[in-house]
């Protein structure tokens, strides 16, 4: 969320951000309302006031007068709190305004390719996509998978589990390594940390509600972990806390229906490593930041000795709170490109205004925090690049040398 007052001051760059994110935000009902509510505030003062000089009147004229101030406020303070809270909700339809150095674009065709790392393999015999490898040497099962769960579910089976828990072990500990702290974090979270997340207003349909608990399912452990200190007063000296989150991820995909709809790409329910970290309120020390979340993950995909590159996403297809974010996307031979596997966000202040997270800075003076995330890893989207990146001629998997202690062998054969 972005301040009011920054807002006034700064009104026409927050236009501007808003059309290049692709968002409609009613500027002049957001000013006339801010514009009520201080003249509320204004009213409510001079009638508070008014209140501490009856003291000075005779008692039964005190009473009288009393009563009549006691009603007036009641009805001032409750026309301010309605005030507000229509305020508060259009404040939420504004966007955060992106770094400077974010390309300026409608959709994903306007992102800015950064650098590519590793050779995409050239094969000498045909190749499968990772649903009929996945098929073949029964690691999935997409039939039962949608029988018991629907569209998009399916089983993960034999080396294909021991290939998972491998990659999200392996990189939680390479992250614990780093000074991360690790978490399991909760997948069922309540509304306010998905408001606090900026996944509400604009993303509600893409959240799976139980409304009987009011309660959701998380589709980013970046949403319970950045919920984590909402409403603390965190200390600068202790500044940054990084976090490295295990969590059962769920998302609806409600945009994406003719989108990936086979296999393992893009499913309702996966597990992911996601990175957090919680910052002082200064942009040159959060883009390094976001520079060493963007490392990590590479780091990883490079450890499974991944082809991808990366990509500088424009303001149209980097989503509201972001001011900065990176795409990783890994090679897949079958599709002959790359396709997404970790996101790399920088957000200023926008989440922790939110969630109230702040500090004290080294003046006294009470600072909200910056926020950024970053997958480390997801799957099963990781294991689509590794079934087709190490598929071999005679219809065997190569398991990534990394991960061949947690799978107990080098080949995964029928």
């Amino acid at each position: 969320m972005l301040d009011i007052t920054f807002i006034k001051e700064n009104l026409e760059i927050c236009k501007a951000a808003a059309i290049h994110k692709n968002r409609v935000v009613d500027w002049d009902r957001l000013l006339i309302l801010d514009e009520e509510r201080r003249k509320h505030i204004g009213e409510i003062d001079i009638i508070r006031a008014k209140r501490n000089q009856i003291n000075s009147l005779p008692v039964k004229e005190a009473r009288i007068e009393g009563t009549k101030i006691k009603a007036t406020l009641k009805e001032k303070e409750d026309t301010l709190r309605v005030v507000e809270e229509e305020l508060h909700s259009l404040l939420l339809t504004v966007p955060n305004i992106p770094d400077k150095s974010v390309p300026i674009g409608k959709n994903d065709k306007d992102n800015v390719e950064i650098r590519k790392w590793g050779t995409p393999r050239v094969f000498d015999f045909p190749i499968e996509d990772h649903i009929d490898i996945a098929k073949r040497l029964d690691l999935i099962d997409f039939e039962r998978g949608s029988k018991v769960g629907g569209f998009r579910a399916y089983f993960l089976k034999n080396e294909a589990v021991l290939l998972e828990l491998g990659v999200l072990w392996y990189s939680l500990q390479k992250l614990v390594a780093k000074g991360f702290t690790p978490l399991i974090a909760p997948s069922l979270v309540r509304e306010f940390t998905l408001f606090g997340n900026a996944q509400f207003p604009w993303g509600r349909d893409e959240v799976y509600a139980l409304p009987k608990d009011e309660l959701y399912l998380s589709g980013t452990a970046e949403i319970p972990v950045t919920a984590y200190f909402s409403d603390e007063v965190l200390k600068e000296s202790d500044l940054p806390k990084k976090f490295v989150a295990y969590s059962p991820c769920f998302r609806r995909e409600s945009g994406s229906y003719g989108k990936d709809t086979k296999g393992v790409y893009r499913v309702h329910q996966f597990n992911k490593i996601e990175q957090v970290i919680v910052a002082k309120n200064d942009t040159n020390t959060s883009l390094t930041l976001l520079e060493e979340l963007l490392a990590n993950s590479e780091e990883i995909l490079q450890d499974l000795e991944l082809p991808y590159r990366v990509l500088s996403m424009c303001t149209g297809d980097m989503g509201e709170p972001q001011v900065k974010k990176y795409d990783i996307e890994s090679w897949l031979p079958k599709r002959e490109n790359y396709g997404e596997t970790m996101s790399d966000s920088f957000m200023g202040d926008f989440q922790a205004r939110r969630l109230n997270i702040r500090y004290k800075n080294a003046e006294g003076k009470m600072m909200f925090c910056h926020t950024l995330n970053n997958t480390a890893i997801a799957s099963p989207r990781i294991i689509v690049s590794i079934l087709e990146n190490f598929q071999q001629k005679d219809g065997s998997i190569a398991v990534p040398k990394v991960l061949q202690t947690f799978v107990g062998k080098e080949k995964i054969m029928r």
